[in-house]
């Protein structure tokens, strides 16, 4: 990230208004707007949280010339989505996906009142394949929403039920989505992606991916409920880490549990 974008400021119902930028191809959000948007007071910390693909810096062109500001990717958004208890949360998620995102994807920028101007086509067959190109694009992104947004509505549920699975379950997620593991092979992979220690804790910085469960069993000699050693379980926003991370080809497909 190093050349100087043009961020598109667009607002939802004359509420608070957030700047994209497109890098890549992808969108880029300002971290500033969405946290303000979002509530999130002390959005540093925040920040701080969301791994480091979902987070950077880049040089914007601003009103005061170009500033560098901290710019979060479309999986940064919904991770800071995800930890904001404003009402306004989900609704703001649901335009960003359903309205937001489809425009850039149809158009490459989002409509601001101000449309884009592509080059006249010189010749009839140019305007034809213009005109079918342009369809085309739309009926893609129509179909993308489609898909998209009842996955978001089941992501939210999923994750703000703070579901999470045993090393056993999440293997079995994840070879569903194309990721050739199991149960102790996955320890082993937490190990490798630094996102427990030694002795198989989680760290810190992977609080919202991993935790550890109390167990407890009967003795078998004096009937006596005993500790045991802590399981490990993945939460869903670790599952779409692991998933991200080791490669998945297939999308994820979580069952809520009873």
């Amino acid at each position: 990230m190093s050349a100087v974008a043009i961020a598109e400021e667009f607002c939802r119902d004359d509420a608070d208004c957030i700047r994209v930028v497109t890098l890549d191809g992808q969108p880029w959000f300002v971290a500033a707007d969405v946290a303000m948007t979002l509530g999130l007071v002390n959005h540093r910390s925040s920040l701080a949280l969301l791994d480091e693909d979902e987070r950077g810096v880049h040089t914007v062109d601003t009103l005061g010339g170009p500033q560098l500001v901290t710019v979060i990717s479309e999986s940064g958004l919904y991770s800071l989505i995800l930890r904001s208890r404003k009402a306004e949360a989900r609704a703001f998620r649901r335009w960003v996906t359903s309205e937001v995102l489809p425009t850039i994807r149809r158009t490459g920028a989002y409509s601001t009142g101000q449309p884009v101007r592509p080059a006249l086509p010189r010749t009839y067959a140019e305007a034809l394949r213009e005109l079918a190109a342009t369809v085309e694009r739309a009926e893609a992104a129509e179909a993308a929403t489609a898909v998209l947004e009842p996955r978001a509505q089941a992501w939210d549920g999923l994750a703000s039920s703070g579901a999470d699975y045993s090393a056993r379950e999440a293997a079995a997620i994840l070879g569903r989505a194309g990721i050739g593991t199991g149960q102790n092979r996955l320890l082993d992979t937490l190990r490798d992606l630094g996102m427990v220690d030694g002795r198989g804790k989680p760290y810190a910085r992977h609080a919202r991916h991993l935790r550890l469960k109390p167990v407890s069993y009967y003795h078998p000699y004096t009937g006596v409920r005993t500790p045991g050693k802590p399981q490990i379980r993945v939460t869903v926003e670790g599952l779409a880490y692991l998933h991200r991370k080791l490669g998945g080809r297939q999308p994820l497909e979580i069952e809520a549990k009873p």
